[in-house]
């Protein structure tokens, strides 16, 4: 039954991106899809590339840029990425994992050790290397997004070491290694959908959860969860994908601008990213809410079962980040 619905939703999505982009429906449009809102740093590094694109193929090649989630969750875009009906797509690495293993190392508590260290790795040797693996499941890598770190707020108190976060129910994303990340602090992992996170900490179903600073304050979290912790436990990069069937009939020439289009448009949303990074802190502070940076050794220190548990899988990728400098 999930087939057959997976079936029709895969049809119809493909009727609709024909209908919408109708007469121009022989590929010199790229259809570009991200489920973030308009005016995200992501989307307009969508934007971006789709400027640039336009301008020097001279209008021959389009970019249509289909934002908020019109063409699925993640999961699903990424999968009509393979099948070349998205050309474009820009997802969290987090997901990526599902489709090339290595992805997942990304997803680790305190992976990086800094903004400076993950760009280190996401630029250089690294990050081309797990990017070019994806071309093994049909997808080729066109750039690497800014998504910030992660950190935990709750209502209840400051979280100053790992012992502070005992006793707190703290919503987490239905991933299995944040799910271990915090119960192995000794919080209560809740995996919860992600608009219901607002009601339930306000009701006392949960005490907080933990996000970067924009979605902080964007989803109003920052209103009944006064006490935000700087622990930037992970930092989950987005990366920017282009269907491998379509990326193969395109002529070389398209393919540089569009290769050159997405690089800049790397350093764009880098630079959008740490504006909104900046204005989301100034509303937290702005409102009288509770900010600490606690010393992250104690918490690294704390996650060490995590990696122990992912060393058979990861354990020559991780040393190879750590060593990064």
């Amino acid at each position: 039954m999930k087939f057959i619905e997976a079936t029709i939703y895969v049809l119809l999505l493909a009727l609709a991106v024909s209908f919408s982009l109708a007469p121009q429906v022989d590929k010199r449009v790229l259809i570009a899809s991200d489920d973030h809102n308009a005016e995200y740093p992501t989307t307009k590094g969508l934007y971006k590339i789709k400027e640039i694109v336009e301008r020097e193929t001279g209008g021959a090649l389009k970019v249509v840029v289909r934002h908020s989630a019109q063409l699925g969750s993640e999961k699903e875009t990424i999968e009509l990425t393979q099948m070349g009906i998205i050309d474009i797509n820009r997802v969290s690495c987090s997901p990526m994992a599902s489709f090339s293993p290595n992805m997942g190392v990304f997803s680790l508590p305190y992976i990086f050790r800094d903004s400076g260290h993950e760009w280190k790795v996401l630029d250089g040797a690294i990050g081309r290397e797990l990017g070019r693996e994806l071309e093994r499941v049909g997808m080729v890598t066109l750039a690497y997004y800014d998504s910030g770190a992660r950190s935990f707020y709750n209502k209840r108190r400051p979280i100053n070491k790992p012992s502070d976060l005992e006793g707190l129910k703290i919503r987490v994303q239905k991933n299995p290694v944040m799910i271990d990340l915090v119960n192995g602090l000794g919080a209560s992992a809740t995996p919860m959908a992600f608009e219901e996170v607002y009601s339930a900490i306000q009701t006392g179903v949960i005490d907080g959860a933990e996000n970067n600073p924009p979605s902080y304050v964007t989803t109003g979290h920052y209103e009944v969860a006064k006490y935000y912790s700087l622990d930037e436990h992970t930092r989950i990069p987005e990366i920017v994908l282009f269907s491998k069937k379509v990326w193969d009939r395109l002529p070389e020439s398209e393919r540089e601008i569009v290769a050159r289009a997405a690089r800049v448009s790397q350093d764009y949303q880098i630079e959008l990213w740490k504006a909104k990074e900046e204005a989301g802190m100034k509303a937290v502070r702005e409102a009288g809410n509770k900010v600490n940076v606690p010393d992250k050794q104690p918490f690294i220190d704390a996650v060490q079962p995590i990696y122990d548990k992912y060393a058979a899988d990861l354990g020559g990728l991780i040393k190879r980040i750590q060593a990064v400098k």
